[in-house]
């Protein structure tokens, strides 16, 4: 009996056993490794921020995320990064050096900027409205959630998932509500990696047959366009430059993540003399941030602060987020539609979400599913990417409103 009372005292298993809560989020970790490994949705982040989870609810191990007070001194400062890593350990050196100010995210963005293409928005610049009246699901969640006792900027951070971008949550949680960021970081990509599920689930009830079936290359025949690009590599280069400036005198808030947006797709549009700038920042760099992001934000999710009421809100405030915006998107078409002779798919306006392309593969699915030469995709694209922008500056909004 004395050497397993020894053997309790000297390994976890009594901190376990005396804290549930500790145990149950080790599973919540398994379970988004599950669904990262085996399921494949969003692996590149559930799987780091799952063992994150882990790693920061082992007992002992040291490796949880300490809120900001624990880190302030009596003199009215904060410990240096040197004193955090000594007393804190190494991830809450990578958390506040790398996410607390903000780093990591628009990193990401300058990365997913080098990925993104903005030929098919540019070609279909009407379709791009689309992609703002989908971010309706932010604003809609922010005022619900005030009316449901969350602080301004927490109802912030929560409605901000609504735009359906992972890095964008992040950031704007990073500033407005820190201690809901593993929550937010979890719904949000979680939602992400749903969105097969979640957009034919708005649309089917939204939509009619008739509207599924409308065929926008007939339309195009129908209707032609009056103004077509005549130089769209020259125009290319030139957008990201002139929607920064643009962006930055309307929205000076929204510039460190839409900004390095269109750094990185500016570098990849010049071609092969800045190539080696592209590559880095859809690859090494890129793929190293998403490494301390999602093991960071991980080890922010520890029982006391993970097993919480809000917790709980921020799950069905998020999916509300999405929902909402996925149906204010539909909704702007078929309002559309009733102005215009030249019709479109509603489907595009349910594409004004931020998960660039799966949200547009997706919607051409669904159009498939209807007719088979109703091909939408360069369609939903133009409405998709221009919700990446959109989100960007909402975030930039509500950062300026509330930060």
């Amino acid at each position: 009996m004395e050497v397993i009372n020894q053997l309790y005292e000297m390994t976890a298993l009594g901190q376990i056993i005396e804290s549930p809560g500790v145990l149950l989020m080790i599973v919540i970790g398994a379970v988004l490794l599950y669904l990262g490994i085996v399921k494949k949705y969003e692996p590149l982040l559930l799987v780091p921020i799952g063992f994150g989870i882990i790693l920061a609810n082992l007992p002992g191990g040291n490796m949880g995320v300490v809120p900001a007070d624990m880190v302030a001194l009596p003199d009215h400062r904060y410990m240096n990064l040197f004193e955090i890593a000594s007393e804190y350990g190494i991830m809450n050196y990578i958390y506040y050096s790398l996410i607390k100010t903000g780093f990591l995210p628009p990193i990401i963005f300058m990365g997913v900027g080098a990925l993104t293409d903005f030929g098919p928005m540019l070609r279909n610049l009407r379709l791009a409205f689309f992609g703002a009246a989908a971010q309706i699901g932010i604003f809609g969640v922010f005022f619900g959630a005030i009316a449901l006792g969350f602080t301004p900027k927490e109802a912030g951070a929560l409605g901000i998932i609504g735009g359906a971008d992972g890095p964008t949550a992040i950031y704007t949680t990073i500033l407005l509500a820190p201690h809901l960021l593993g929550p937010i970081a979890i719904a949000a990509y979680s939602y992400m990696a749903l969105v097969p599920v979640i957009i034919p689930l708005v649309a089917n009830r939204l939509m009619t047959k008739k509207e599924f079936k409308i065929n926008m290359k007939k339309q195009d025949k129908l209707y032609p366009p009056k103004h077509q690009i005549k130089n769209i590599k020259a125009v290319k280069i030139i957008f990201p430059v002139v929607l920064g400036v643009i962006v930055a005198f309307l929205v000076p808030s929204s510039v460190p993540l839409l900004g390095m947006l269109l750094f990185g797709n500016l570098i990849k549009e010049i071609g092969t003399i800045t190539q080696r700038l592209s590559d880095a920042a859809t690859g090494p760099i890129m793929n190293t941030a998403t490494i301390f992001l999602g093991l960071a934000v991980g080890a922010t999710m520890t029982a006391d602060v993970f097993l919480d009421l809000k917790t709980l809100g921020i799950i069905v405030g998020g999916f509300l987020a999405f929902a909402v915006s996925i149906a204010g998107g539909i909704l702007a078409v078929k309002v559309y539609n009733l102005l215009s002779k030249k019709k479109i798919n509603p489907l595009v306006g349910a594409t004004g979400l931020s998960a660039v392309p799966m949200a547009s593969r997706v919607a051409n699915e669904m159009g498939l599913k209807h007719d088979s030469s109703n091909h939408l995709l360069q369609y939903c694209m133009a409405s998709n990417i221009s919700g990446v922008i959109g989100s960007a500056v909402a975030a930039g909004v509500l950062i300026s409103i509330l930060g």
